[in-house]
C-alpha cells in the first residue's frame, strides 16, 4: 500500500503541475502535495485519513515540498537495506542539474561497513573511504556531496535525525558549481538559484519526449532559446510545450 501511494503522490503532483499550468519550478518547491492516510502517516501529516488521496498544503519550511521530499523518489534511488548517496547524487545531477556522470568502472567493490576495528560506519564515513581511491574518487566528488545532503530521508523516505549506524546524520553537502549547503532546505535553495538549469533539464527531457530521439549538440541553440522565452512567461508549463512544438527541432523533425 506504502509502494503504491508513493507512485500516485507523484501522478497527482505532477499532474496538478500541468493541467493548472504551474511554474515548472513548483516541481521543486511546491507547498502542497497529495496524500491519503497511509502516506500522511509516513510523513508525519496530521488529521488525514482514509484511503482517498487528498491535497493538502504544507508549512513553509516542510521538507516534503517538491518532489525531492516524495517517497517515490527517495525510495528508487535508495537501496532495499539503506540510503544511498550515490544514486540520489546521481539522479539530481541527471535529472535536476542536466549533467550526468559518467559510467561507472567495472568490478566496483562494495562499501565497507566497518572500520578494521569493528565499528560501523557511518554512510558518509564508507562514502569518504571509498572516494579515497583515485579512480571512484572525480565522479563521486560530484554525486556524493549532493546525495548526502538528502540523509535525513531513509531508505523509504521517513524523515530521521539518526543514521543506520546510530549516528546523527551529517546532511551537509553541495553541487558541482561549487555552492555548499546543509539537508534537504539547503539544497532545494541551491538549485533555485538558477533556475535556468533545472528549467533547461526538463526542456531537454520534453523535447526527447517529442522527438522520439535524444538531445543533440545541434539542438542547444533551440534549447536556450525555449528557456529564454519562457522566463517571460514565468516558467509555466504551458510555455515549455508551446516553445518546443514551435522549435525548429520539432517542427523539421523526420518521419520514421
Amino acid at each position: 500500500n506504502l509502494r503504491q501511494a508513493f507512485r500516485r503522490e507523484t501522478e497527482l503532483f505532477f499532474e496538478s503541475i500541468v493541467k493548472e499550468d504551474h511554474n515548472v519550478l513548483d516541481l521543486l518547491q511546491a507547498k502542497y502535495t497529495f496524500v491519503n492516510e497511509r502516506l500522511a502517516r509516513h510523513y508525519g501529516i496530521p488529521n488525514v485519513y482514509g484511503s482517498r488521496f487528498r491535497r493538502v498544503s504544507l508549512e513553509d519550511d516542510s521538507v516534503r515540498g517538491g518532489i525531492l521530499g516524495q517517497g517515490s523518489v527517495l525510495a528508487v534511488t535508495s537501496y532495499a537495506n539503506r540510503t544511498s548517496p550515490v544514486l540520489r547524487g546521481k539522479w539530481i545531477l541527471e535529472n535536476i542539474v542536466g549533467t550526468p556522470p559518467p559510467p561507472p568502472p567495472q568490478n566496483v567493490p562494495p562499501l565497507k561497513d566497518t572500520d578494521p576495528e569493528g565499528r560501523v560506519l557511518s554512510m558518509r564515513e564508507r562514502m569518504a573511504q571509498h572516494r579515497a581511491s583515485p579512480a571512484c574518487a572525480g565522479c563521486h566528488q560530484l554525486m556524493d556531496p549532493a546525495g548526502l545532503s538528502m540523509e535525513n530521508f531513509d531508505a523509504i523516505g521517513r524523515w530521521r535525525v539518526r543514521t543506520e549506524s546510530g549516528s546523527a546524520v551529517d546532511a551537509s553537502g553541495g553541487l558541482p558549481d561549487g555552492s555548499s549547503f546543509t539537508g534537504m532546505s539547503g539544497l532545494r535553495s541551491a538549485l533555485l538559484r538558477k533556475p535556468e538549469m533545472f528549467v533547461g533539464t526538463l526542456t531537454e527531457k520534453l523535447l526527447t519526449y517529442g522527438l522520439g530521439r535524444g538531445i543533440e549538440y545541434y539542438d542547444a541553440p533551440s534549447v536556450r532559446e525555449i528557456v529564454r522565452d519562457a522566463r517571460a512567461q514565468d516558467y509555466r508549463f504551458s510555455s515549455l510545450v508551446l516553445g518546443i512544438v514551435s522549435s525548429d527541432p520539432f517542427q523539421m523533425r523526420m518521419s520514421q
